[in-house]
């Protein structure tokens, strides 16, 4: 059993004396752990840190088999290290994907917004807007998408401004009545829409966090969100 592929460094722990167990998030073959021989040396270790993108190949006598990757460096992402809010979304994303992803299940789309949102990273400080869109694109490739096209209850698709906490749908200003107070926000950019603010950023974090946290991740057994994304969610809810 054996394949060639592309993908990011999720995790990596030592194995041995000299090798490692990397996890990575690959475009065809998902999120994939493989043994990778001497990844503990001083030829390979440098280049093997978290949020990397290697050109890999995998080996294994069986499928089931956890298998041996070869690994050749395509970019380190080092330049995200040295900024502390790129870092800590840098850190969210792979916490995320590994609590959420199931193991070897392709997802192309997401891959491609991941990596997109990766390269947004490391160009400067106007990437969390394409951080809460990977937020519902993450959502959505795993069954639990937001419908904000049209409020909930009359069909308008004008003057949105809140999200049903049940349904996911969105909901209208003006159809909101007595339940606004328990309502979750609908920012305009979580529809992609207009420029955005700290605090309209930390709205839609509160909105896609609420459906990560009580929605996805309980169907997965019950785990908290993860520390890195609540990390993340308070240094931008800080304006840090």
């Amino acid at each position: 059993m054996d394949w060639r592929d592309e993908g990011f460094l999720l995790e990596v722990r030592r194995h041995g004396e000299s090798a490692a167990i990397i996890e990575v998030f690959t475009a065809a073959h998902g999120r994939h752990a493989g043994v990778v021989p001497g990844g503990a040396s001083r030829r390979l270790a440098p280049f093997l840190q978290p949020g990397a993108q290697l050109d890999l190949g995998w080996r294994a006598r069986l499928e089931d088999h956890i298998g041996t990757f070869t690994v050749e460096p395509l970019r380190s992402r080092a330049e995200l290290l040295g900024e502390r809010r790129a870092l800590a979304a840098l850190n969210a994303i792979r916490a995320l994907l590994h609590l959420t992803l199931p193991e070897r299940e392709p997802h192309p789309g997401l891959y491609a917004a991941t990596i997109g949102l990766l390269d947004r990273l490391g160009g400067g400080p106007d990437w969390p807007p394409d951080y809460v869109r990977w937020e519902l694109t993450l959502l959505e490739e795993l069954g639990y998408g937001l419908d904000l096209s049209s409020c909930a209850g009359t069909g308008a698709r004008d003057d949105l401004a809140y999200v049903s906490p049940k349904s996911g749908r969105a909901v209208a200003r003006g159809a909101a009545g007595d339940w606004v107070d328990r309502l979750l926000p609908l920012p305009a950019c979580l529809m992609g829409q207009g420029p955005a603010s700290a605090d309209d950023i930390a709205a839609a974090l509160r909105t896609t966090g609420h459906f990560l946290e009580h929605r996805l991740i309980p169907d997965l057994g019950h785990r908290p969100l993860p520390e890195a994304r609540r990390r993340l969610a308070a240094l931008i809810s800080r304006g840090d």
